[in-house]
């Protein structure tokens, strides 16, 4: 990367061009080990679920490998990562990924379950028994995840929060971690695909969502309208001399906020949608599963081997119904 001055004796990456958008990679050393480590552990604990002859979903691996650590990676270290501390808009476009794109791959990919399976039987029920305590639980209240959620990107856009992890790597690297964590506890709570310590209606979660975009909506238009630059100080030090101007580059960033945020909620709402459709199809079955039980109890206490046609089974449905039955008898 060749750097350009900025101000005397600062230096920082070269104008963002299309050139630039491919070419400019930074490493992150903390980031990077978490993806290895967490690539690495996901890949090996599904080939030794498979070696026990167990399935695993291979849509579950591809959310989790390459949608998951993929965009974490590309937030961090393509030229999102390079120019996190340059430009507000892409630093924007970081947040709200690691906020909620990368954690709802990652939930979709159901690492706790993985992990579960692979635990031996007596670190497995204490895992559980964690799973269904109190802190498990209230941690998971929809209220909890939803609340830490909406919350997170508003104090960091408007405390001291943004200011400071613009100045200081630790607390640049501390805010992925936030970021990733706040993420992947709501769409793990709301998802309920790994074991949760009590299950909410589906419908709830979809609530919530409309709830989570208006928030959405808020905070770019707050970005958008309100006549605060955020960091201005910072930017202005920087002395940049190419691309928007502050002013611009936060109505950018708080587009980006706004839209992105809402373009990952579509893929949320899919895959609520696709919970629900299966919930249904496993009730059906059980109630299915229960009247094909009593038809052959009742089969097997008749003595001809056929269920009772006594007269209460014989009568029409609407017969039970007082208001209908009043109007039949009427005629």
């Amino acid at each position: 990367m060749t750097p350009i001055v900025l101000l005397a004796g600062r230096s920082g990456p070269p104008p963002l061009t299309a050139g630039t958008l491919v070419t400019s990679w930074t490493p992150d050393p903390v980031i990077l080990v978490v993806v290895l480590l967490a690539g690495g552990g996901y890949a090996w604990g599904v080939r030794r679920l498979r070696r026990r002859g167990r399935r695993w979903s291979r849509a579950r691996v591809a959310f989790f490998q390459g949608f998951g650590l993929g965009s974490l990676v590309l937030a961090t270290m393509s030229f999102l990562g390079a120019y996190q501390d340059v430009l507000f808009s892409l630093r924007a476009v970081q947040v709200i990924v690691l906020l909620m794109v990368t954690p709802l791959a990652l939930a979709l990919g159901a690492p706790v379950t993985l992990v579960l399976e692979l635990l031996p039987e007596r670190a497995r029920r204490r895992a559980e028994t964690m799973l269904r305590g109190h802190a498990a639980r209230v941690l998971t209240f929809p209220a909890v995840p939803s609340v830490l959620l909406i919350a997170t990107p508003w104090l960091l856009y408007f405390t001291a929060w943004y200011p400071a992890v613009l100045r200081s790597a630790a607390l640049d690297e501390l805010l992925k971690v936030v970021l990733l964590t706040v993420g992947f506890l709501y769409f793990y709570s709301r998802l309920q695909l790994d074991p949760v310590p009590r299950q909410y209606p589906h419908l709830l979660s979809l609530w919530i969502t409309l709830v989570e975009v208006v928030f959405d909506a808020a905070l770019g238009l707050t970005l958008w309208l309100g006549g605060h630059l955020v960091a201005a100080d910072y930017y202005q030090a920087l002395g940049r001399i190419w691309g928007p101007n502050l002013r611009t580059d936060q109505i950018l960033g708080a587009g980006a906020l706004w839209l992105i945020g809402d373009l990952a909620g579509l893929p949320f709402v899919g895959a609520l949608t696709h919970q629900m459709v299966r919930q249904d199809e496993r009730q059906a079955a059980e109630i299915d599963s229960q009247l094909d039980e009593e038809a052959a109890a009742a089969r097997r206490s008749s003595p001809q081997g056929e269920p009772d046609q006594g007269p209460e089974m014989m009568r029409p449905w609407w017969e039970n119904d007082p208001v209908l039955a009043e109007r039949f008898r009427r005629r």
